[in-house]
């Protein structure tokens, strides 16, 4: 039966446009929507290429607000064509926004705190509805470094009903910036696809790199530590294959295709979301050599498939593999990653497999995240 009452609005700056797999948290906020209809009316506010409403079912509309190609996040405020363009974005968000909540709202969750969480604050308070705010690390670690900035972000998250943060440490940074409680949430995707075979328990083994290639994801430390492998390590792998794109496009494929002259190292391009789901169904390894991270959705998704991850050590990571879902390295370095893949290697990943059913069930959609935000909606 088609779900009644007024909406659920999801107020975001990440949602998929092409659906060609570059969206990032994108995919995740579309699952999330998509898991929420099924329970309550949900609006999307959302980028596009223009000012429209779409019907995505009959319980789940999106309502687009005209933004570039480009990530807000990625434009540089000190230039001022880009000035123009952030401008532009901010004025439709806000206008999209306000019209969505003004047609009636149960609630208004912000993802993520800005620009999202200062849209939904304006129009939440405007028609006299609650709002709610789920950070990011680029939220806090990076917009909250800035002083004015800050100051915004503070008020946005201390009028807010309810705080999320989608990492344990970002969770207390967030925490300091707002002094009010703060939720542990997960980002997590609904996963479709089912590994065709088990894990396996004997090399060579099949790993996976999914992400884009920029310098905080730490793709050129991954082909770094890959040149570093010696002769029986390698003997251990059956396929190396890294997909995504990014600034170091033309450095990653350079790089890779060096590598492969010797070793079944493969560079590809962005995945869409079920593509993505079969390649991890088909490994035995994840990689996550980033610089940079909170706990990114490429871990959640490895852990409903029962691979295990081999990682840098930031982040919340150290603390979710603890070698109960993998190997963590010992420093952020080629030479620590590259040590930290031997020793995965040599273990196979059989020796994961209770930790990584037990963090499958933590990072759930269905079993975690939706009947916490239900909570919101049914909230007096």
């Amino acid at each position: 039966m088609k779900p009644q009452g007024r909406p659920f609005i999801l107020v975001t700056t990440s949602f998929p446009i092409s659906r060609d797999g570059s969206e990032a948290a994108g995919g995740f906020v579309a699952d999330l929507a998509m898991s929420l209809s099924l329970r309550v009316p949900v609006v999307v506010v959302a980028p596009g290429t223009d000012e429209r409403v779409e019907e995505w079912s009959g319980s789940l509309s999106v309502h687009r607000y005209p933004a570039p190609a480009q990530a807000l996040s990625t434009l540089r405020p000190w230039h001022p064509r880009d000035v123009w363009r952030i401008l532009k974005v901010l004025r439709a968000g806000s206008r999209v926004t306000r019209h969505a909540v003004r047609n009636g709202a149960a609630h208004v969750l912000a993802l993520w705190a800005l620009p999202s969480g200062y849209w939904a604050r304006g129009a939440a308070r405007q028609a006299g509805v609650s709002y709610s705010v789920w950070t990011l690390g680029s939220d806090i670690w990076s917009l909250g470094r800035i002083p004015v900035v800050r100051g915004v972000l503070a008020r946005v998250l201390a009028d807010a009903g309810q705080r999320f943060s989608d990492g344990l440490k970002l969770l207390e940074d967030t925490r300091e910036i707002c002094k009010a409680p703060v939720t542990f949430l997960p980002s997590t995707r609904n996963i479709t696809t089912s590994r065709a075979e088990p894990i396996r328990h004997t090399g060579p083994y099949r790993l996976v790199f999914i992400g884009r290639w920029h310098e905080n994801k730490g793709i050129d430390l991954l082909l770094d530590a890959l040149s570093l492998l010696d002769e029986q390590t390698w003997s251990r792998i059956e396929s190396v294959d890294i997909y995504g794109g990014g600034p170091l496009e033309a450095d990653v494929r350079r790089r890779a295709g060096e590598l492969a002259v010797l070793h079944p190292v493969r560079a590809h391009g962005y995945l869409a979301k079920d593509q993505s789901e079969r390649a991890l169904a088909d490994a035995d390894f994840v990689l996550i050599p980033s610089r940079i991270e909170s706990i990114p959705v490429v871990f959640s998704d490895a852990m409903k498939f029962g691979c295990p991850v081999i990682s840098m050590p930031v982040g919340d990571l150290p603390v979710l593999v603890a070698e109960r879902t993998g190997v963590c390295a010992a420093d952020v370095t080629p030479q620590a990653f590259a040590r930290a893949m031997t020793s995965a290697l040599s273990n196979g990943p059989g020796r994961y497999e209770a930790g990584l059913q037990e963090m499958a069930r933590r990072f759930s959609n269905e079993h975690a995240v939706v009947p916490a935000l239900m909570l919101l909606v049914q909230a007096p």
